[in-house]
């Protein structure tokens, strides 16, 4: 299967699964993890219609997506993996969202740079539902308290929750969390599910869905 049937079949499941679950298709955002892919695959989904495009790596995104974008103004790019603390000048730089804000370092330096740049990429506080140690992200308990201090201590807009729920448990649930823990801290993005269960986020309130290898095929 191509990189433009596959965006084609995932458009189609994602319109079936938001009627089917009583949402308007147009308020779920599809997100494009194009991260390991060159410009070349990411041409044929460009011109298939697809701007939204997710990168885990803040240098990947460096070395090709300036030229992407030269081309296709109209492009968003996401970040869905870590930041580090010393890349938040490239990330601000670089990308229109960042989905990965984790702790109160990144949160400073993003408002640093964000304001020395003039630039505002939309932010997501990244929720680590599963509780895992070796996972990045805030814990449940403690997004409220983070959610304030992003607010108040660093003058930053929150847009939204995002999450990578464990591999070996049902999703469900932990869509369900942040989706929860969303409404108790007045934030309506919801950054939820990947090629395996985007259709179950969907019927659970995602806005926006991270689907890489179901249109790209297997990472290189």
């Amino acid at each position: 299967m191509s990189a433009v049937e596959g965006l084609r079949q995932v458009e189609m499941l994602m319109e079936r699964a938001a009627r089917d679950a009583g949402r308007d298709p147009a308020a779920v955002k599809l997100v494009c993890v194009s991260k390991t892919h060159d410009g070349a695959a990411i041409l044929p989904v460009l011109a298939a219609g697809c701007r939204i495009f997710g990168e885990n790596r803040v240098q990947e995104a460096a070395g090709k997506w300036p030229a992407l974008r030269a081309s296709h103004p109209d492009i968003e790019l996401h970040l869905i993996g870590p930041l580090q603390s010393n890349k938040a000048g490239d990330a601000v730089r670089l990308f229109d969202v960042i989905e990965t804000v984790d702790r109160e370092k990144i949160a400073r330096a993003l408002a640093d740079e964000m304001a020395r740049q003039n630039r505002f990429p939309r932010l997501f506080v990244q929720v680590n539902t599963g509780a895992e140690p070796q996972k990045a992200g805030i814990l449940p308990g403690d997004v409220k308290d983070f959610m304030q201090f992003c607010r108040e201590s660093c003058g930053l807009v929150i847009s939204g929750l995002m999450c990578i729920p464990p591999a070996a448990e049902q999703a469900s649930p932990h869509f369900a969390l942040l989706a929860r823990l969303a409404a108790e801290v007045g934030v309506s993005g919801l950054s939820m599910g990947m090629s395996h269960d985007y259709a179950l986020a969907i019927a659970l309130g995602a806005t926006q869905v991270r689907v890489g290898s179901a249109i790209f095929g297997a990472r290189t």
